[in-house]
């Protein structure tokens, strides 16, 4: 069975390659992958996920400084962007009631499960990820979404936030886990003042 990525994710990596004019993309692309290059992304269309994990593989290949760190930062500065479109995304004061939005955003960008958080509590989640792709992308990927996990929690107003990887599908785990926690902003407010 095929799968298929949203517009809106794949347009993301169509506008860095479209950047990079002065780069011969064709010694990582195929010519049918070229080709959604020049066509004009619609965000609410679906795309093969095939072709999207060879254009992610294709930035991080050429480009020495998409590390992936780079790509977890990008993860928690695209939620800003992603909120200009999906404004109901964050729930402020409230990072718990947030990720559930994310849940449901996250199914409606994928034509399969790809990302679920089966246990969420005031404080902590733990997320299942599981792209489907090869190790380099599936490592990117959940990076990616980890660092949004922590975007979506900073913007609803959760501090400290941490993150372990439990599980890792780009090791050989069946799925990735990710394990969040975070200090909510109500226990912020309940802090003794600092003298």
């Amino acid at each position: 069975m095929s799968r298929h990525v949203r517009g809106t994710l794949f347009a993301d990596y169509v506008r860095m390659i479209r950047h990079r004019k002065e780069v011969d993309w064709s010694r990582y692309l195929s010519s049918d992958d070229l080709a959604y290059i020049a066509l004009r992304t619609q965000q609410d269309d679906w795309y093969p996920m095939s072709v999207f994990e060879r254009l992610g593989n294709a930035i991080l290949a050429h480009d020495t400084s998409v590390t992936l760190d780079a790509v977890r930062w990008w993860g928690q500065l695209s939620v800003g962007l992603v909120t200009k479109r999906h404004p109901e995304l964050i729930a402020p004061g409230d990072p718990r009631e947030s990720l559930m939005r994310l849940k449901v955003l996250r199914a409606t960008l994928f034509d399969f499960p790809a990302f679920d958080i089966p246990d969420l509590s005031d404080g902590q989640a733990r997320v299942a990820m599981g792209y489907q792709m090869g190790p380099l992308a599936e490592e990117a990927a959940s990076l990616q979404s980890l660092g949004f996990c922590e975007g979506v929690i900073a913007l609803a107003g959760g501090i400290d936030v941490t993150a372990r990887f439990r599980e890792r599908a780009w090791s050989g785990a069946a799925k990735t886990l990710l394990d969040l926690q975070w200090e909510e902003p109500a226990q912020r407010d309940e802090r003794p003042a600092r003298r």
